[in-house]
């Protein structure tokens, strides 16, 4: 599992880390550094990391030799960063989102941007599963790209089918649709054939709402979506400090944990399915007040 870890440095200047862990042992491997805050963090292929920031560069790093290289910047800070299969465009396709309006991918072997696709608002969230990239973009936008078609621009930008701004996507393990989160405790199941049959399996439902004694709801963002690979299903966690697993063909929630200490604001499965990382930390969903001491990661197993 990868992290960030802010750092005091000289002259009052921070250091932002990215750190790379053994999660089973709880050891840390490995330790690399943004000129700014880190925002975004994804396994490549061959034991390389790929990270994005508020200083615009996306960094990769080399976890066998220790050593980071530039692969390049966006105008602005970088939000989403991911890694597409090989074969579906070029091998060894990395897709970032910035808050630039643009989402680019890049060709880390020649150490350059094969693409750039511009789209009608800021990147806040972007997944990348076999040949299709989702983005998730301000103004209640989604764009999709399919890459096999083409990565210059995408196959579709249309309107959120949730009321609210969105907060975090992830397309299925199959690559057949994908999750939306949004900021008003609702997510979103969408599939990317746009057969009606498949159509008609659409689906938005409610989460992450805690019911009070006089019996109204208080509704927290969805700041976190991780998909199982071997199952399926999938785990989301919200500003009301719950992860929640959920059987998305059923439509039904299987499994809860005990609730976090803050907000959940991050989420991720490990490639066997067997380990679920979470990350506690407040996101200021009540605004200025004070947070936990800590800012923690949290490492389930996870029970057939």
């Amino acid at each position: 599992q990868s992290t960030t870890e802010k750092q005091h440095g000289t002259r009052g200047r921070r250091k932002q880390f990215v750190r790379v862990y053994n999660a089973s042992e709880n050891t840390l491997l490995a330790r690399f550094q943004h000129g700014a805050g880190v925002l975004c963090c994804c396994f490549g292929d061959q034991g390389h990391v790929l990270s994005g920031g508020i200083d615009r560069m996306v960094l990769e790093h080399d976890l066998a030799t220790g050593q980071t290289a530039v692969l390049g910047a966006h105008e602005r800070p970088v939000r989403g960063v991911g890694h597409t299969s090989a074969g579906y465009a070029r091998p060894d396709v990395t897709v970032t989102g910035g808050w630039d309006r643009t989402v680019r991918f890049w060709d880390r072997r020649a150490r350059g941007c094969v693409a750039t696709s511009h789209v009608s608002g800021k990147v806040f969230s972007l997944s990348a599963v076999g040949p299709r990239v989702v983005a998730a973009l301000s103004g209640r936008r989604v764009a999709v790209w399919d890459l096999v078609r083409s990565l210059e621009a995408p196959e579709v930008e249309r309107e959120s089918s949730l009321a609210y701004q969105s907060r975090a996507v992830r397309i299925f393990p199959d690559s057949t649709g994908y999750a939306l989160a949004s900021i008003e405790g609702r997510v979103a199941v969408e599939y990317f054939d746009a057969s009606p049959a498949a159509q008609e399996r659409r689906y938005a439902f409610k989460c992450h709402r805690v019911r009070g004694a006089d019996g109204v709801d208080t509704v927290y963002p969805v700041n976190a979506i991780a998909f199982h690979k071997g199952q399926g299903t999938f785990a989301t966690g919200g500003c009301d400090g719950f992860v929640f697993v959920w059987d998305g063909q059923n439509k039904k929630r299987i499994a809860q944990l005990p609730r976090f200490p803050t907000s959940v604001a991050a989420l991720a499965f490990n490639d066997p399915g067997t380990l679920l990382a979470v990350a506690s930390s407040y996101t200021f969903e009540e605004g200025e007040k004070t947070p936990p001491p800590l800012d923690q990661v949290f490492v389930r197993r996870v029970d057939e």
